[in-house]
């Protein structure tokens, strides 16, 4: 295990009467910016009960709405703008992960001088933001409590990311209610992205760190029991939890600690390969990963089947196999649970040929500087054989 320093002070504001709280929150900062994504919001409610909240504890407030899947930096740049006009304190994300992370980039773009967009895909990480407050309506990307944000730009067909300490939310409310709502296919999603969180941590060489080994092997359980619960009975508050929470766990960053150099460890080649097919083809973040995880592992027990075979082994009960078999039987059992999520599990299924094999192979490599992956090291070749392996 390595050496590593653990520090998260988002505050989390979990349970059914979490709501009610966010005014109390936002007036220890003032005025304060609605980041909003569409009109379900609305409807389920939670866009009312925010109000709500702000008025009743007289906090002032504008909107911004629009953010879409895959946030646009050109919404960024129309919030910096508004946020400055308006003279905010707070900008406060309603909604999942990419309003969260759209809400991060504005706030760190109101006090920059430059493009917030330089702060995507390159060593500009920013060094001060307005706070961040969210209120969490899908449990996915873990935004609420992590320092990173994902940011496209339809003009480049670019999907970068970028992670900063100012970046992490002040405060977190979380009520599983208000997940109720969700469609099937964004639960599905967002249990996708939820176990590759886990999974991306997971793999690495770092020898002796078997707890949080077993820390992410429960979490994935937990993803792959309660998920398809959460699609059978959508009002079960007790499973919401469980999702809701986990999602939380999966992105704090504390599953990560001592697992590689510098403190964190954690592969995330599969993430940058996922960023390219949304760029290209805008598709669900999380039904990109569903393609690509098995993907990659297939290439990677080609290398190194150890710990896909231990994750096998641990996670999905497999026994009396050699360390490659356990490992084909795993990802086997992995696209099965994709599959039972009614996700996809292969290119073809999404209408995604190799036209763009590489194009998105040189991308991925550009943005993290010639370097992806830890648990094996990609070129660009690995790189086309595993969106190859993919189709």
């Amino acid at each position: 295990m390595h050496d590593f320093v653990y520090h998260n002070t988002a505050k989390i504001i979990f349970g059914k009467n979490a709501m009610e709280k966010i005014g109390k929150e936002a007036a220890l900062y003032g005025k304060t910016m609605l980041v909003l994504g569409g009109g379900s919001v609305r409807e389920n409610g939670v866009f009312d009960k925010t109000v709500a909240s702000l008025k009743e504890n007289g906090v002032e407030y504008c909107q911004l709405w629009g953010v879409k899947p895959n946030p646009d930096i050109s919404k960024v740049r129309e919030g910096v703008q508004m946020a400055r006009n308006e003279g905010v304190s707070l900008i406060l994300a309603v909604g999942g992960g990419s309003v969260i992370d759209t809400a991060k980039a504005i706030a760190a773009g109101v006090p920059y001088e430059g493009d917030p967009w330089d702060f995507y895909g390159s060593a500009k990480a920013p060094e001060y933001a307005l706070p961040v407050g969210v209120v969490l309506t899908i449990p996915a990307a873990g935004s609420e409590s992590s320092m990173s944000s994902v940011i496209s730009n339809e003009e480049t067909k670019e999907k970068l990311s970028c992670t900063a300490e100012c970046f992490l939310p002040r405060f977190a409310v979380m009520d599983p209610q208000n997940t109720y709502t969700l469609p099937a296919y964004q639960t599905a999603c967002g249990a996708s992205d939820m176990l590759s969180h886990l999974m991306e941590r997971y793999f690495v060489t770092t020898e002796c760190c078997d707890l949080t080994d077993r820390l992410i092997e429960g979490a994935a359980q937990t993803v792959i029991e309660f998920a398809s619960k959460a699609i059978a009975d959508p009002e079960n508050y007790d499973v919401r939890a469980e999702l809701m929470w986990t999602g939380c766990i999966a992105h704090c960053d504390i599953l990560d600690r001592g697992r590689g150099e510098g403190g964190r460890g954690g592969d995330w080649a599969s993430h940058q390969l996922e960023h390219q097919l949304s760029a290209f083809y805008d598709i669900a973040h999380g039904a990109g990963l569903s393609i690509i995880f098995p993907a990659w592992l297939k290439f990677v027990s080609g290398k190194d089947a150890s710990k896909p075979a231990q994750f096998g082994r641990r996670v999905f009960g497999i026994t009396g196999l050699s360390d490659k078999k356990t490992a084909e039987k795993m990802i086997e059992n992995l696209e099965d649970f994709y599959r039972s999520l009614s996700l996809p599990v292969r290119l073809s299924e999404v209408g995604i040929g190799d036209e763009n094999f590489g194009e998105m192979a040189k991308r991925a490599l550009a943005a993290k500087n010639g370097k992806i992956g830890s648990y094996v090291r990609l070129t660009e070749r690995n790189i086309k054989k595993i969106y190859t392996l993919a189709e």
